[in-house]
């Protein structure tokens, strides 16, 4: 009976943590050791497969987990999730999958403050959420800006923009189906708001790119004034992508 219908849909969430110095840290150094397995398993692969040998994710984290892990030391240090190395290998296969299928470009090494992620998870058990605080597995509890909503998501992904960091994560809500109110619903597209429904809703109009272009613009001329390398220019490069990341966080949010 449709009263008894119910059915799982699958919600993400992005939002910015509010970490400590200590914190931030603690999140590089999973990065980098994010970023050395990848590179580690891209260079291999490559070299097996001039060799005639047709690679695999499942090959390379057998071998790196067996020879590669134990020679360094610094990748077992303590507060260190061991579940980023099975992740970047993850990432690795699903990339040449995307290359294979001529779905992606070739693929790349990955460089040092570019694009910094990981991910961890809790061996199969599920990681609570809600409200502002949550116990990432074996980093420990960490803080964020906004309030999230009590459920458990099985693996969360972390990554910086420019000197912030972000989690996100996939969780499962049981929906219901909802009754129909409106059999038509007409929209009237304007100017000062994006379009205006027959039943009274307004959807407004964003015009954060419009806005921000001068000041984007600006700050593009300000860094290419500064030589390159230079502490100036580092600064300014920053300034420039805290306000590209801006923008497109308020152009995700209208279009979510």
């Amino acid at each position: 009976m449709l009263d008894n219908w119910s059915q799982f849909m699958l919600l993400s969430i992005k939002t910015k943590l509010n970490l400590t110095h200590k914190q931030k840290i603690i999140m590089s150094k999973h990065a980098g050791i994010a970023r050395f397995t990848y590179n580690w398993g891209l260079a291999t692969w490559n070299d097996m497969y001039k060799s005639g040998v047709k690679p695999n994710k499942f090959i390379l984290k057998k071998f790196f987990n067996n020879y590669v892990k134990p020679e360094y030391t610094w990748i077992k240090e303590k507060g260190i999730c061991q579940k980023i190395t099975q992740y970047a290998f993850e990432n690795l296969g699903k990339a040449f999958e995307r290359y294979f299928q001529k779905l992606g470009e070739r693929l790349t090494f990955k460089k040092k403050g570019k694009h910094d992620s990981f991910t961890i998870d809790a061996g199969g058990k599920p990681i609570n959420i809600g409200g502002i605080r949550i116990k990432l597995p074996t980093i420990g509890w960490v803080k964020t800006y906004e309030g999230l909503p009590h459920t458990v998501t099985k693996s969360i992904t972390i990554y910086r923009i420019v000197n912030n960091w972000f989690i996100a994560f996939a969780y499962e809500v049981d929906t219901q189906p909802t009754t129909q109110q409106y059999e038509i619903v007409g929209v009237d597209l304007g100017v000062k708001t994006l379009a205006t429904l027959s039943t009274g809703v307004v959807f407004p109009n964003p015009k954060y790119y419009l806005k921000q272009l001068s000041k984007l613009q600006r700050l593009l001329k300000q860094l290419c004034r500064k030589p390159k390398g230079s502490n100036n220019y580092v600064l300014a490069k920053n300034k420039l992508a805290k306000l590209h990341a801006h923008i497109a966080n308020q152009q995700k949010r209208y279009s979510s």
